[in-house]
């Protein structure tokens, strides 16, 4: 067999169709390759990751780094940080370390860009971003348009 081929086999939990089905998943590349239906009963249950699709990352008190180590074993496979708090104490700084830090872990952590730090003047903050920093935040490759 390729090294590049794995099998993993269980109760595969089919969200979409709403139905539980026997089988087998042919990974191929860190890929799902195929999906064999079988008769056989498994005692394992085969379901996709959950991806957290608005969380402020930095609201949990974690780096991203430990945030992935907890999430994961939960089954979140991947998040959508908006990175405010952090930009409101550190600035661009801040998420650049944010970033660089969740190139460490088997987990997608996708960065999106404050749109302005204070949020308004009454706020009082360690940093300041205005339509330049956002901008250059906007050019960077690891972070989404959301």
């Amino acid at each position: 067999m390729n090294e590049y081929i794995k099998t993993v086999s269980g109760n595969i939990v089919d969200v979409l169709k709403g139905e539980i089905y026997h089988g087998t998943l042919v990974i191929c590349k860190s890929r799902i390759a195929d999906i064999k239906r079988e008769m056989k009963t498994y005692q394992t249950f085969i379901i996709p990751g959950f991806i957290d699709s608005h969380v402020h990352l930095e609201g949990s008190m974690l780096i991203p780094s430990e945030f992935a180590r907890i999430a994961l074993i939960h089954g979140t496979v991947a998040s959508v940080s908006e990175p405010h708090e952090m930009a409101n104490v550190l600035g661009a700084a801040g998420i650049n370390f944010m970033i660089q830090n969740s190139k460490t872990v088997p987990m997608k952590i996708y960065f999106g860009a404050p749109s302005c730090v204070p949020a308004t003047d009454f706020e009082t903050s360690g940093a300041a971003m205005g339509t330049e920093e956002v901008q250059q935040l906007l050019r960077m490759k690891e972070l989404i348009l959301s």
